[in-house]
């Protein structure tokens, strides 16, 4: 025995709900047309820094101060003759020279990102 085909078949709709389905379905359109537009934006903003490459080779930043990452920094620290050196201390880009020159205790602060000496303080008692 074959069962006879059975379609369903909707009522049609008062207008009312008819209405309040139309602008389902359109709210419906509306928020996955803003939902492709928003997953767009973002695929083209990681493509966009996926696709940038640095123009020249990064620096190891401290501080403010930023050290080639390809080649070491080379400095000269001018300390005056006949300064010797007890013992020296680094901080960020700066380095202290302790030590005494002649019979004066002294201390020299070089600074790496200026490439000179930026403090001489002499070490002594106060009066």
């Amino acid at each position: 025995m074959s069962q006879p085909e059975i379609e369903e078949q909707e009522e049609p709709l008062d207008p009312a709900m008819e209405r309040i389905r139309r602008k389902m379905v359109l709210l419906q359109l509306v928020s996955g047309g803003i939902m492709f537009v928003c997953f767009m934006a973002v695929l083209a903003a990681v493509v966009y820094k996926v696709s940038q490459s640095p123009d020249e080779a990064p620096a190891a930043a401290s501080g403010g101060f930023a050290v080639p990452a390809d080649q070491p920094l080379a400095a000269t620290a001018a300390l005056p003759a006949g300064f010797t050196v007890e013992s020296t201390s680094l901080s960020g880009s700066q380095i202290l020279f302790y030590g005494s020159l002649g019979t004066e205790r002294k201390a020299f602060v070089f600074d790496l990102s200026v490439g000179r000496i930026v403090a001489d303080v002499t070490v002594g008692a106060a009066p």
